[in-house]
Parts: structure tokens; C-alpha cells; sequence
């Protein structure tokens, strides 16, 4: 799931510079969805959903200071803008959302991965 995630990641930039936005968030939001699959993995959890997923990372991780809060509202940022990268024919994500998005994807990711070698390295 990390190796996932950092794939995404790596190709969620190559979209944002050859200015393929939509498909740069939507790479960037399956970046975080893998690492955070991959965080609660870390606690022996397993969800089939995607809500499913960030509700329970907010629940074992958020809430209780593990992350910040303002993770919640950066994956939910992410998530959004997901949704219309992937299926608003009507809208299209720009480059500064795009930027955003990338950014945040990677203080996730960054984050995440920091956390899951603390805890497989003690």
C-alpha cells in the first residue's frame, strides 16, 4: 500500500505538469487513500469502502492527536476535488486547486509514512 501510494503520487506530478489537472487530483487523492488504508492497516483495520476508510482514520488517528486536524479537511478537500477531476463534465479542476491538492496529498503521505516507520522501527 505505501509503494502505492508513493506511485500515485509520483504520477499525480507528472499529470500536474504536463497540465493533465483532473487526473493529477485524482491521482493525488488515491495517494492518500492508499496511505491511509495503509495506516489503519498499521492497527489491524480493513475497510471495503472509501468513506469507510477516512471516517475510521479521522476516528483512530485524528481525533485522538495522532495527525492534525486539519488532516480531516485536507483529505476532505481531496476528496472533493476528486470527485470532480473524475465526474463533473461540467467543471474543471485549475491549476491552483491542482497545486493545492499536490500538496497536500504529499504532507499526507509524508506524514503517514513517517508515522508507520516510527511504529515498525521501535
Amino acid at each position: 500500500m505505501i509503494k502505492k501510494s508513493e506511485e500515485k503520487l509520483v504520477t499525480a506530478k507528472i499529470d500536474f505538469d504536463n497540465n493533465r489537472f483532473d487526473d493529477a487530483v485524482s491521482r493525488a487523492y488515491y495517494a492518500i487513500f492508499h496511505i491511509i488504508s495503509a495506516t489503519l492497516l498499521s492497527k489491524g483495520l480493513h475497510f471495503s469502502s472509501h468513506a469507510q476508510v477516512i471516517g475510521a482514520f479521522n476516528k483512530e488517528f485524528i481525533k485522538i492527536g495522532i495527525f492534525p486536524n486539519s488532516f480531516t479537511r485536507m483529505i476532505q478537500n481531496i476528496f472533493e476535488e476528486r470527485q470532480v477531476g473524475d465526474y463533473d463534465f461540467e467543471n474543471e479542476i485549475s491549476l491552483d486547486d491542482a497545486k493545492k491538492t499536490l500538496l497536500d496529498a504529499k504532507t499526507i503521505v509524508e506524514s503517514c509514512k513517517s508515522y508507520l516507520e516510527n511504529i515498525y522501527t521501535k
